[in-house]
């Protein structure tokens, strides 16, 4: 944790969580009060039922229209909260607006990746970057749409 990043403006960006199976299960394992409480959240997943989870929409096909949809409600943005595949699926459907990343002072030798092989990814622009004291470095990217 970084006392310099407010988490709480972050969030108040934000009305809508979007997230796969495995984010939301990792979320709802750590109890009420987490970056879910208030926000209206979309777990896309062909396994969960909508009916074991009624806080929650469920979305389990046609997952980029749904998301096109939701993208056109009035409101305030939505935010991809995890899963690297649910994030290649939308950045291929080109309704992906910004990739916002954190790079952590720490190295790793293995994980998942960020993104997921797929169509060629459109290129990104550096829109803003912060160097938090704690060497956290903050990166927001626009995606340059081809005309």
């Amino acid at each position: 944790m970084d006392p310099t990043i407010d988490f709480a403006a972050l969030l108040g960006e934000f009305d809508t969580l979007i997230m796969g199976r495995k984010t939301f299960e990792t979320l709802r394992a750590q109890g009420p009060g987490g970056p879910m409480s208030g926000m209206n959240i979309v777990v896309v997943s062909t396994t969960l039922q909508s009916v074991d989870y009624p806080e929650v929409t469920i979305v389990s096909r046609d997952v980029p229209r749904a998301i096109a949809a939701l993208k056109h409600k009035a409101g305030k943005d939505l935010w991809l909260f995890g899963g690297g595949k649910l994030f290649r699926t939308l950045l291929d459907a080109g309704l992906v607006d910004a990739v916002e990343v954190a790079v952590m002072p720490i190295l790793l030798g293995q994980g998942i990746p960020m993104l997921p092989p797929g169509k060629a990814s459109p290129p990104l622009k550096l829109e803003r970057s912060r160097v938090t004291p704690s060497g956290i470095v903050m990166l927001t990217y626009g995606l340059k749409k081809s005309a």
